[in-house]
């Protein structure tokens, strides 16, 4: 058996990052400003296998077919489990959550049917964009509540709230990257769902 090798370890450990990012998303007893700290510290490490797996797999020629298949997926699952606890601090506008999480699942149901061809569809460069600035945005989200704990979760008064609204204008920038490299995805590989066939 092949020893796995360091871009793929990479990836598994965001893999397994992502529940420890989760627990203390919602471990609200840590404290107001604590949790949200720890998760921030696990999400930037999580985020940092995601550039030095696909640096490393190009520099070292260890570009494999698990990768193209894991490092997307684990991508997706940071994303969602971020942008769902998101939510659930009322940080973010659930309807921009709904359009980014459709994308994710249509691309994922995208690749699977284009996998019974023999082809894996790696990562074009709309969707490293998309990633790389929502990675970034969700930083900054979280540093905004790290700041100003007293303005989470404050429906009633989000539209005059000016951490809301900076976090309303980065999650729909990212909504907008989302939907133009969803579009180039089924643009690119849409013939394989073709509902004649």
């Amino acid at each position: 058996m092949k020893k796995m090798n360091l871009p793929n370890k990479l990836t598994v450990l965001r893999v397994v990052l992502i529940p420890l990012f989760m627990l203390f998303m919602l471990c609200f007893e840590i404290g107001p400003r604590l949790h949200t700290i720890l998760a921030m510290a696990v999400f930037i490490i999580a985020s940092l296998t995601d550039m030095l797996d696909g640096k490393i797999a190009r520099e070292q020629n260890l570009v494999t077919n698990f990768g193209k298949f894991l490092d997307p997926l684990a991508d997706k699952l940071l994303v969602m489990v971020a942008l769902i606890s998101f939510t659930f601090e009322r940080w973010i506008d659930p309807v921009a959550v709904v359009i980014i999480l459709a994308r994710e699942f249509m691309v994922t149901g995208l690749r699977l049917v284009v996998a019974n061809e023999g082809i894996v569809v790696a990562a074009g460069i709309w969707g490293k964009l998309k990633t790389a600035f929502t990675m970034v945005a969700m930083c900054i989200i979280m540093f905004l509540q790290i700041l100003f704990p007293e303005l989470k979760g404050a429906p009633d008064l989000n539209w005059v709230n000016p951490v809301f609204i900076i976090n309303e204008v980065l999650i729909w920038i990212s909504v907008i990257l989302t939907v133009i490299s969803g579009g180039i995805y089924l643009k690119a590989y849409g013939k394989y769902i073709d509902p004649n066939e």
